[in-house]
């Protein structure tokens, strides 16, 4: 199996199918018999190209004498791919990278092969003389190039946090992130599922603030390993881990999630209840709801009930009976982007606009499902404060019932980097997760 003609196949399924990269990847890899060493070039390959898709771009646009826009799909992918080879891969020589591309192209795209070859041997040449934006003249174009992010999405985070933040955010958006898994200790005690992990020849690292949280390193297809299949582990990043550590589920509570799939922290909470209570995990897709509950098997959890609802509507049956309840909002996912880079070029100022009156309706919903003293989590994946911070001002002035608990220093041991709000934001920057937000409510009155 030739591993970029894998990379291009993913690529296709990202930019013409609107496919999100992790499933695209893990698909491509599941129904071919690539080797290790090839799996790992293709998730390279294809992670590379959207990292840097502008800054490729940019470059193309100086070699081509065909505008993008009139490219096919893959003689544009071709040549993305072969410009991540030549500019960001010193372990292939440009030679390979060029030579490997153009035979593709005999393939996918035989008419434009000789422009294809022509366009990536003149960029070869060349390398030393490309010219990029300049800073001092332009900063928003400069950093969107640079590190490959949309115009209006630079401004934004100028706005909020100034140019050096920014430019560190964005560097870090382009980084490998680590992969977490937690350990189920439903089924395997910690220290012996971290040996069984080494035994099967893993390099890991248990996280210093969260036990059951491990970092596996290297090249892995963690999830045809026995251990994840016999449920010992979840996939899931520190940052999500976080979330249930901060609800604190106790063992006979009463939860509602009212956005739950994939189910990740429904399990973890579940989990720290020790399997005994009842969670109701909830979804508007019955394709996500079955993946709870396929979750939920394999890591031998039996207290979650799934259930197709809608968290913009009110639930009269549950009014005041929730122990807990777990607000995960759909949010524009920009503190995800480095696992999954393509959100960055499907995202639009208009995008964060309408889910913002999303967000406050399932929040101000959800509410309602705690009984007098319960405590609520409202949590993103992103890093936007007009999602997060925003959202929860917004709902606390509206509403006296219920108050803010100060998380910064409850739980600052689970919390990498110092905090003094008593709201959490987590950055890729700054704490190596993805880019989260968590806050903590509680009903004071009915």
């Amino acid at each position: 199996m030739n591993p970029r003609e894998g990379a291009l196949s993913v690529l296709y399924e990202i930019n013409e199918k609107n496919a999100f990269s992790n499933i695209a990847i893990n698909q491509e890899l599941r129904n071919k018999p690539y080797k290790q060493l090839d799996r790992g070039l293709i998730t390279e390959l294809v992670y590379g190209v959207l990292e840097n898709q502008i800054y490729i771009d940019y470059i193309i646009e100086q070699f081509s004498t065909y505008r993008i826009a009139k490219m096919n799909p893959y003689t544009l992918n071709l040549l993305r791919l072969g410009i991540y080879q030549l500019l960001f891969l010193d372990r292939i020589p440009g030679f390979a990278a060029v030579n490997e591309t153009v035979n593709l192209s005999k393939k996918y795209c035989k008419k434009t092969t000789g422009f294809i070859n022509g366009v990536l041997r003149n960029i070869q040449r060349n390398r030393e003389s490309i010219e990029f934006p300049c800073p001092e003249k332009n900063i928003v174009k400069y950093l969107s190039v640079r590190y490959s992010h949309p115009q209006w999405l630079v401004e934004t985070f100028l706005n909020n946090f100034g140019e050096d933040f920014t430019a560190k955010l964005l560097k870090a958006n382009n980084a490998t992130p680590d992969l977490y898994v937690r350990i189920n200790t439903l089924k395997i005690e910690i220290d012996d599922c971290i040996k069984l992990l080494i035994d099967e020849g893993y390099t890991v690292k248990q996280s210093p603030f969260i036990k059951e949280a491990v970092i596996v390193e290297g090249i892995h297809n963690i999830e045809q390993s026995n251990l994840y299949k016999k449920g010992y582990i979840q996939i899931q990043d520190f940052s999500s881990m976080l979330v249930a550590k901060i609800l604190d589920p106790k063992e006979g509570n009463f939860i509602i999630d009212v956005c739950s799939a994939p189910g990740g922290k429904a399990t973890h909470m579940a989990q720290l209840m020790n399997n005994k209570g009842t969670i109701i995990a909830r979804d508007i897709h019955d394709h996500k709801l079955k993946l709870v509950r396929e979750n939920a098997e394999r890591l031998g959890i039996t207290i979650i009930k799934t259930e197709n609802f809608n968290g913009k509507d009110l639930d009269k049956n549950l009014l005041s009976r929730a122990d807990r309840v777990l607000v995960d909002a759909p949010c524009s996912g920009l503190g995800i982007i480095r696992r999954k880079p393509e959100i960055k070029y499907r995202k639009q100022p208009a995008d964060i606009k309408s889910i913002m009156t999303i967000q406050y309706d399932i929040l101000k919903n959800a509410s309602r499902y705690l009984k007098l003293g319960g405590e609520l989590v409202y949590s993103t994946c992103t890093i936007n404060p007009k999602e997060n911070g925003d959202i929860v001002r917004e709902f606390l002035d509206c509403n006296p019932d219920y108050t803010l608990i100060d998380i910064s220093k409850e739980y600052e041991d689970f919390i990498p980097g110092k905090h003094t709000k008593s709201m959490i934001q987590l950055y890729p920057n700054i704490h190596n997760t993805d880019g989260f937000f968590i806050s903590k409510i509680m009903r004071i009155m009915k």
